[in-house]
């Protein structure tokens, strides 16, 4: 990237003429082509990247384009990592190619449009022309582009001064004091997901549920996510798929259907990509436990994934899932995202998303008795000692602890 970088300066002609080999990077080349890749529009931004990806003037290859943006996400990776700015999270280390920067750069470029009009589709599309106005179409509609740009320089290299607040790009990574925690999710995984949610819960994740911590227990699981606020569930099965669903409200055990249209699927492996609601129905998501005669488990729509075996409510089950689409689950129209129709998984986890609600603030600041006046006045008529009376802190409401 940094080759890139130099180039995309080094090309940026100001006089006209043509330059020769040995020439430098002049200081108005290089604040024409900082000011371009930072403030500039999006022809702006084109103009530089195409001269990072190029040095003949004219269209593009789209696999040029595709390993400047592998390029690219992997240089952040890097930033990140040696800035020690990964907030928590790690950065997952695999034998060959990193598959994540793969993944998440394909899914960046399928957002181009061609020529045609069409989406990039794959390996076949990668010997399509890319002209100026296709990538200056995909800067625009693809903020990622710039974001990443922008962390490079900005953090890479401490160029100029950033207005760049990098707990929008990376939460901050937020597990139960004391206990020593790795996701089985990557920094760019996170990345993505994140830049899915609404921008005020975006600064920190709360791990809410996790299998490697709290056991494969689908009573801990409901136990310990309802009343937490929107919340991430993922899920890896047994063929390597990595996929879940946002809630966007609190979930509630309860034989009904809940959420709303803010709800989404997502999967991250074997490919990125996000599933929104069509409108076809309300089926958002579904939590229901102990009941013998209605379906049990988690649902995000029709896919019952990380949940147990409907019907079968049993911690026993815990690790069987269920995902069907023909062709299009009509909720969300996503594909299957597991591998299997029947699958199994052991990794789970659920993450709350932002700050988490207000009567969970209040609860950790409570005692139970401090909500429940009756048993108070029912403990102190039957003589009962409250052997903690004198072993906390009397509440102060009129005047809360910062």
């Amino acid at each position: 990237m940094v080759t890139r970088l130099y180039n995309g300066m080094w090309r940026v002609n100001l006089t006209g003429r043509a330059q020769g080999p040995s020439q430098g990077v002049s200081r108005e080349q290089f604040t024409v082509s900082m000011s371009h890749l930072l403030k500039g529009n999006s022809e702006e931004k084109s103009l530089v990247i195409l001269k990072m990806i190029s040095a003949t003037e004219g269209p593009v290859k789209a696999r040029q384009v595709q390993k400047f943006t592998e390029d690219l996400v992997s240089a952040v990776v890097h930033v990140l990592t040696h800035r020690q700015e990964l907030r928590g999270w790690t950065r997952k280390k695999t034998a060959g190619p990193p598959a994540r920067v793969q993944v998440l750069a394909a899914q960046l470029l399928s957002e181009m449009r061609l020529q045609d009009g069409q989406r990039f589709r794959g390996p076949q599309c990668l010997d399509h022309d890319c002209d100026q106005a296709m990538i200056e179409d995909w800067v625009f509609r693809v903020p990622h582009v710039t974001t990443f740009l922008s962390v490079v320089i900005h953090r890479g290299f401490l160029v100029l001064c950033s207005s760049l607040d990098l707990a929008t790009l990376v939460p901050a990574c937020q597990v139960e004091q004391g206990r020593e925690f790795e996701s089985f999710l990557d920094v760019l995984s996170v990345i993505y997901l994140n830049s899915q949610l609404a921008r005020e819960q975006r600064h920190c994740w709360r791990l809410l549920f996790s299998s490697q911590l709290h056991g494969q227990s689908f009573s801990q699981l409901c136990g310990r996510i309802t009343h937490q606020g929107p919340c991430l569930a993922i899920l890896e099965d047994h063929d390597g798929h990595v996929f879940g669903g946002f809630a966007s409200c609190s979930w509630e055990v309860k034989p009904q259907f809940q959420g709303d249209n803010k709800c989404f699927l997502f999967s991250i492996a074997p490919c990125m990509a996000v599933y929104m609601h069509t409108g076809y129905n309300d089926h958002y998501m579904y939590l229901n436990h102990g009941q013998q005669t209605i379906p049990n488990g988690l649902l995000i729509v029709q896919s019952r994934a990380m949940s147990s075996v409907p019907w079968l409510p049993k911690d026993a089950d815990f690790g069987k899932g269920h995902s069907k689409a023909k062709p299009r689950c009509t909720t969300y129209n996503s594909p299957q995202l597991s591998a299997k129709e029947d699958f199994r998984f052991d990794k789970i986890e659920v993450w709350g998303v932002g700050d988490p609600p207000e009567t969970q603030l209040a609860k950790g600041k409570k005692s139970i008795l401090d909500v429940d006046p009756e048993t108070q006045i029912l403990l102190e008529a039957s003589g009962r000692v409250r052997h903690s009376e004198g072993l906390r802190e009397v509440p102060d409401y009129d005047n809360p602890k910062e």
